[in-house]
């Protein structure tokens, strides 16, 4: 068996290096998944986020308003707290997702995608987290990289459509500024590199990315023997 935490900034492409590690055959979770499905409602997380920030982090809908919470966490340094209800839970859940896999295959590669993976020991949100994997793996490109792939996926998420220029360029402007407050809430990249195993540069074409990620797939398979 081998506990491998693949992690990397906002922007770097982490989730389609673990996309070709699942497509190679490692299992692969997401803690940014499994984030989501314990923030919904009925869930202890849901309670206790609504409970800490009250009634206006909650949509009409009784979904999480995660705008609003991400703009209370990154821009309002509301963060800590938000850190220390989440993070331990979803921990635990990636925790008792490894024991599954390896109780069904012993020899697996077992791959939890997360940007936080170093985080959550400085924070003590989950302390003795990082020490549990076999092998880390770093993504990484250039912090205005990060900032454009950001910026891009969420004008594209959110559905802006042109001939709003004016909403289009201050709703940019916001959501750099809030790259920007995540990055800052983050461990920089090349204090990462130093505590990593593998450090892939995700600035190459995908076909380039993927041959880096099949050598490293066949390092870890070996290793899990």
């Amino acid at each position: 068996m081998l506990r491998v935490g693949l992690t990397g900034g906002l922007g770097s492409g982490k989730s389609t290096v673990a996309g070709i590690f699942q497509e190679l055959g490692a299992a692969v979770i997401s803690a940014d998944q499994l984030g989501r499905q314990l923030m919904q409602p009925g869930e202890p997380v849901y309670a206790a986020i609504v409970q800490t920030y009250g009634r206006a982090v909650v949509r009409a809908d009784g979904l999480l308003d995660r705008k609003a919470l991400a703009e209370l966490a990154f821009q309002h340094n509301q963060a800590s707290a938000l850190n220390h209800i989440v993070h331990p839970a979803v921990v635990a859940a990636e925790e008792d997702w490894m024991r599954g896999v390896f109780a069904a295959d012993p020899k697996r590669v077992a791959i939890v995608e997360s940007a936080l993976i170093f985080e959550v020991k400085k924070w003590g949100t989950a302390p003795g987290w990082v020490e549990r994997f076999d092998k880390l793996i770093l993504v990484t490109v250039p912090e205005e990289v990060k900032v454009a792939r950001f910026v891009s996926r969420m004008m594209a998420k959110e559905g802006h459509e042109a001939g709003q220029e004016a909403n289009q360029e201050s709703r940019r402007a916001a959501l750099t500024l809030d790259a920007r407050a995540r990055m800052a809430a983050q461990i920089s990249d090349r204090e990462k590199t130093a505590r990593c195993d593998y450090v892939i540069d995700n600035t190459r074409s995908l076909e380039e990315t993927r041959r880096v990620v099949e050598e490293i797939y066949r390092e870890l398979t070996q290793a899990s023997q």
